[in-house]
Order: C-alpha cells, then structure tokens, then sequence
C-alpha cells in the first residue's frame, strides 16, 4: 500500500485549487501529496461563473466579463450597467491547463491518472482503492461522495438545477456582447421554475443555456427542443452551428453534505456542500473556501465548515418556497429585479451584505409566499 500525508480525490476546481494550495505553501513542503483523476484531458466539460468588485486573483484566465446584466420575463426586459461587480466567466480547459501547470512545479505533488472505486475510513486512516493499487493517507478530501445520497439529503428539501448549454456561431449578429442575460423567465414555466442563460461572446458567438429548478431531470431531448424553439423565436435565428454542449446537474440544498465526513476523510467542492444552495453557483464559494481550509489544517482546527449562518436560513426559505411553490419561483426572482439593483442581489448571493440589506431583500419579495413557506415549517420543525 502506498502511503501519503494528503490525498485529493478529484481534479475539478476544489481539487486543484487544494492542491495548487498545499503544494505552494512552505508548510506543507515536506508533506507527500496526491491528487487522483480520472482523465488526463477533460476539455471544456464545463465554465464557471462568478461576480466579484474588482480585479482578482483568476483574471489572466478568463474567457469573457461583462458589465451589463439583462433580466427578461413577460412584459419586462432590462439590461442594467453594474457600477462595482463585474460578472466574470472562466472556461473548465483554461483552468486545468494552468493548474495542472502550477501542480507540475512542486516536486511534493503527485498527480495519479486513476478511477478511485472505493473510499473509507479505517479509524487510523483513510484509505482508498482503485484498478491500479491501494493508497493510504491520515487525511483524505474528497471531490466525490461514495455514500449514497440518501444518507445525505434529509430532511430538509432537494431541488437540482439542471441544464443543458449550447455554444453557438450565428449566420447573422443578434447578440448585444457587452450584456450577459443573467436570466430570462419568459419562456413557458410549465409547472417549474425555467429560464434561459446567455453569455455572449460576439455579435455572433454565444452560449446559450436552459436551466431549471426543480426535483426532477428531463429527457435530454425535452431540453434540446427548449433551446431550439427559444433560438428560433425569441433570438429570431433561423440558421446556427453548434459548436460545443456543456450539460449538468447541482444540488440545491441547506442539508449538511459534512454528515459524510469522518476523522479521516473531509468531503469538498459540491460533495462538501460547498455549492450555494439557493442559485448552484459553487466556483466562487469554493475560492473563498480552500484557503479557510488550509488555514485551518495549519492551525489543527476543526476541518468542519459552519453552515449555520443567517444566509443557511434565508436560503432554507428561499428552497422551502421554490420546493412548495416551484410554477411560481419566477415571480421571486422578477420581484427583486424589478424592485432592487442588481448589485445588492448579487452581494447578497455571495453572503456580504449586512442585515439593512437583507432587509432590503426581504422586503422586496413577493411576502405571502414566504410567509406560507415559514408557517409550514414551523408546524414541521423549529427554526
């Protein structure tokens, strides 16, 4: 069996980004590291996007930022030019390129190319197969959660947010690149809480993505016919090239994914709850994280991350809402848009804001939802 100090199960961003940490600290420079992955080459599988005020540590490798965002629903369109964020996107084959280049550069990193099938917590260590060996380390991160779901997503509820993402090449110019459409609820809802996504790179270059919130996936096809019939006759485009698809899947949900940790074995990235559990985003959260863990690892302290804070709770409302009412989510988020800049929306997703502000937030939300939401779980459970 080989032996580290540290292993990473998972080379996406949390991964990476761990290891890029671990590797670069002089702290850790006596310390045997492994990351395991399953592929050399991943490609573009995914992007991620964020929103911070100012320049940041990832803008070498971004793809595209914007300043303008565009809301749209029935009878309401508007694109609003932000004074202090800025929306910022960075493509999966950018980031693995750089990281994968910056891990190369510490000799006490190791990357392995190996599918781990099994991961568990001996009392001693932690220790984990694959096809090609057994592996053992005091301290394991995981990517990727080996218990069943189920042991997890109780009891608060689970909603996804799913969707399927186009790259397009238009025959003519029909996109505004300087405004990202943050989201558009225009399109029929149909029970759920749906809306269309679109980062513009050119006048004819686009991805454009359909997303929903709601408990259950659709057949790819249902997703691929929303896209055709909204580039066709919201975007007026009559020819188009398909250039790349990205498509997935993330929890949406205040259950406390660290039920899975052990003395062991820490769980990270969106198998860690690291996602935000009200909107999915999980890049930015995950960029703020890594260095607490770190930190904390330094320091001997509990590896655990506290979930309990007032956004846990407003997020919990939020799920509560969109799981009892999802036909209605769009009018949550169009209340906002309609009522409130955009920037305190966006601070508020990315927990800053101070408590006037979640007022604010508050107030401009459609009340008798939430209300109905919170009696209900009141007769449920304490909050």
């Amino acid at each position: 069996m080989t032996e580290y100090d540290y292993i990473i199960i998972g080379g996406g961003a949390s991964g990476l980004l761990l290891a890029d940490a671990l590797g670069s600290d002089p702290y850790f420079r006596e310390k045997r590291i492994a990351i395991f992955e399953k592929e050399p080459q991943k490609g573009n599988d995914r992007t991620w996007c964020f929103w911070e005020p100012e320049a940041g540590r990832f803008d070498a490798l971004l793809h595209r930022k914007w300043s303008v965002l565009r809301f749209r629903g029935p009878e309401y369109d508007r694109s609003i030019p932000m004074q202090h964020y800025t929306y910022k996107m960075l493509r999966g084959s950018d980031f693995y390129r750089e990281y994968h280049s910056r891990i190369a550069r510490y000799p006490n990193v190791e990357v392995r190319f190996e599918t781990v099938t099994s991961l568990k917590d001996t009392g001693q260590v932690a220790r984990l197969s694959t096809e090609k060996g057994d592996y053992c380390a005091p301290r394991v991160f995981s990517s990727v959660s080996f218990l069943p779901s189920e042991h997890l997503m109780q009891p608060y509820p689970l909603l996804q947010q799913h969707f399927l993402g186009w790259f397009i090449r238009t025959k003519e110019a029909i996109f505004d690149p300087d405004a990202a459409t943050f989201m558009d609820f225009s399109i029929p809802q149909k029970g759920n809480t749906r809306f269309m996504y679109i980062l513009p790179f050119s006048p004819t270059e686009a991805l454009v993505e359909y997303t929903l919130f709601s408990e259950t996936l659709l057949a790819k096809d249902e997703y691929e016919e929303a896209l055709k019939s909204y580039i066709h006759s919201d975007l007026g485009c009559e020819e188009y090239e398909i250039l790349e698809t990205e498509q997935g899947s993330i929890p949406m949900t205040v259950n406390k994914f660290n039920k899975a940790d052990s003395a062991h074995i820490t769980h990270i990235g969106i198998a860690g709850g690291w996602a935000k559990p009200s909107t999915g985003y999980t890049f930015w959260n995950t960029s703020q994280k890594v260095p607490k863990l770190v930190d904390a690892l330094k320091k001997d302290k509990s590896l655990k991350m506290s979930q309990n804070s007032k956004f846990w709770y407003y997020d919990r409302l939020l799920l509560d809402v969109l799981t009892r009412e999802n036909a209605e989510g769009s009018k949550v988020f169009l209340s906002l848009f309609r009522n409130l800049n955009p920037e305190i929306i966006l601070k508020f997703l990315n927990e800053e804001t101070n408590l006037a502000e979640d007022f604010r937030i508050i107030n401009n939300s459609p009340k008798a939802m939430f209300i109905r939401a919170f009696l209900k779980a009141l007769l449920r459970s304490s909050y």
